[in-house]
């Protein structure tokens, strides 16, 4: 089954992220997401207030930047949330903007490789083994979690480009995808994380979540191609979708047609009420979607 989630867009301040949480779980929403775009909030401290602000909705983070972190203390706040909210948080890592990286002197000359390495050893972390590796970036002498997850969590990557979609494929458990994704790119993406996945041997589940640019209202689609417009995105139908809840659900069924396990609404920046977005989403998109 399709599921669905909202992202809570970190240009509103950290303040509204309460109620926006409760929304989502009063109104049934499977999945709220959050972002760690520099330099706005941080994804951890966010979600771990998020859910414990709830009981039930799942909250992701995609996705933290791992030019930022130590791998070791990734998974240490991984196993952490995982252990306090059992089958709640979703964790996803990628490259980063890499403007933004080199703002902070972290940029990565091979971002790939980086991303990598930290997908090995943040896995082996988080499955409770003890790690020592001499990698280009990630180094690690017999370091292992006193508290690891009671089960291996999944570990989700983001990934635009061919060679970092087959790495995701052979080495993370799941793909995020920009909101920049149509349909075509979605069957293009599985296909690279299909290469991935047989390169690696792997024939286990792999997710992919796909961002959805949305927007409702009588102005809505002045703001979805504003929204499409200013991040220098070609203002295309299949890149967005404004309209009513019949709308949005016919946007989402195409991206899951294409090979979406999971489609994340992203309302503009501007979106003038957030716990409404919310509310929308779960109970008059979400009935429409099988």
């Amino acid at each position: 089954m399709t599921v669905l989630g909202v992202v809570f867009r970190p240009q509103l301040p950290p303040e509204r992220l309460r109620a926006v949480a409760h929304a989502a779980d009063d109104a049934g929403l499977e999945e709220l997401w959050l972002w760690e775009d520099c330099f706005l909030e941080g994804g951890i401290s966010a979600a771990a207030a998020a859910l414990a602000w709830t009981e039930r909705v799942r909250v992701g983070v995609g996705l933290l930047p791992v030019p930022l972190r130590n791998v070791a203390v990734t998974a240490m706040e991984a196993a952490t949330l995982h252990r306090m909210f059992p089958g709640r948080a979703i964790l996803g890592v990628g490259h980063g903007v890499q403007d933004w990286m080199g703002q902070v002197g972290a940029r990565a000359e091979s971002p790939v490789t980086l991303l990598r390495e930290h997908l090995d050893a943040l896995r082996a972390l988080l499955r409770g083994e003890r790690v020592s590796t001499d990698g280009r970036y990630v180094k690690l002498d017999g370091v292992a979690l006193d508290w690891p997850p009671a089960a291996a969590p999944e570990v989700l990557a983001g990934a635009t480009g061919p060679r970092s979609l087959r790495l995701s494929g052979a080495a993370a458990d799941g793909t995020v995808l920009t909101a920049a994704t149509a349909p075509e790119g979605v069957r293009r993406a599985r296909r690279l994380i299909d290469e991935g996945r047989e390169s690696a041997g792997r024939t286990d589940h792999h997710r992919v979540i796909v961002y959805l640019h949305t927007a409702t209202g009588p102005d809505a689609p002045a703001r979805l191609r504003a929204e499409i417009e200013a991040n220098g995105e070609d203002p295309l139908p299949e890149h967005g979708v404004a309209g009513d809840a019949g709308a949005v659900a016919k946007a989402v069924q195409r991206l899951v047609e294409a090979g979406a396990d999971t489609v994340v609404l992203q309302p503009t920046a501007d979106e003038p009420d957030p716990e409404a977005f919310v509310r929308f989403a779960a109970r008059e998109v979400r009935p429409l979607i099988g």
